[in-house]
């Protein structure tokens, strides 16, 4: 029996997948807006030891969006999507970290690490199993439209908001071991996902659609452009 799980893409599917991956990874600030809320809310989920908080924090990330299209960038060899791509992952981990270490700093005074923050600074390999395969799942389900409402699950799956969370709270209150084992994981979830997402795209013959990728980045590149001088002629109004 052939195998088409990688080969029966249409064209037009696979440029659809990479407008979307590219528009939905452009560094707006409603963009950075959504990472800052979400580890907001996983870093209250872990203060109060609420793994149900936690869990719709990652619901709410759009995270997994440009470490897919870093990914995208190096399978096709683009530079300017992997800088893009890499720009906005360090930009969303230095908002949510200073936001979650503020919030840390603002709503305790009596710090001890609870069952939840004890549970996820503990990474191991078994991490990057699962990274790998949530990243397989989720550049699976990207390329393939059918499949696309699974992504939110995947989003749970894999642990890439919590870790900054966490982050923040061990540098609110100077956890050497807190940051540096959250910082771990989340180099973990991330090369895990890299790598997996790495081989599907490749599967999936991605690297042919270099042009679109550009094409998109340029229109999004605009729109960014446009959004902000829009804003700035209504605060002149004003």
């Amino acid at each position: 029996m052939t195998l088409v799980l990688f080969n029966n893409l249409t064209e037009k599917d696979k440029s659809h997948a990479i407008e979307n991956l590219i528009r939905e990874s452009t560094p707006r600030q409603d963009f950075f807006l959504m990472i800052v809320l979400s580890i907001l809310m996983a870093t209250f989920g872990f203060l109060i030891n609420n793994s149900a908080v936690i869990i719709g924090s990652m619901l709410i990330a759009p995270m997994l969006y440009p470490i897919l299209s870093l990914s995208l960038g190096i399978v096709i060899a683009d530079s300017k999507v992997i800088s893009r791509s890499f720009y906005t992952i360090v930009k969303s981990m230095a908002f949510g970290v200073a936001s979650s270490a503020l919030v840390t700093l603002f709503f305790t005074s009596d710090f001890k690490a609870n069952t939840q923050i004890i549970s996820h600074i503990q990474p191991s390999l078994i991490y990057g199993a699962i990274a790998i395969v949530a990243g397989f799942a989720a550049s699976f389900a990207l390329i393939k439209p059918h499949l696309s409402e699974t992504l939110p699950g995947v989003a749970i799956s894999v642990a890439i908001i919590p870790p900054l969370a966490l982050m923040g709270i061990g540098i609110a209150h100077f956890n050497w071991a807190i940051i540096s084992n959250s910082f771990v994981l989340f180099l973990l979830n991330i090369v895990g996902i890299i790598f997996a997402s790495m081989i599907v795209f490749s599967l999936m013959h991605l690297y042919i659609k270099r042009k679109i990728a550009m094409e998109t980045i340029k229109k999004e590149t605009a729109a960014v452009i446009a959004e902000i001088k829009k804003a700035k002629k209504e605060q002149t109004k004003n």
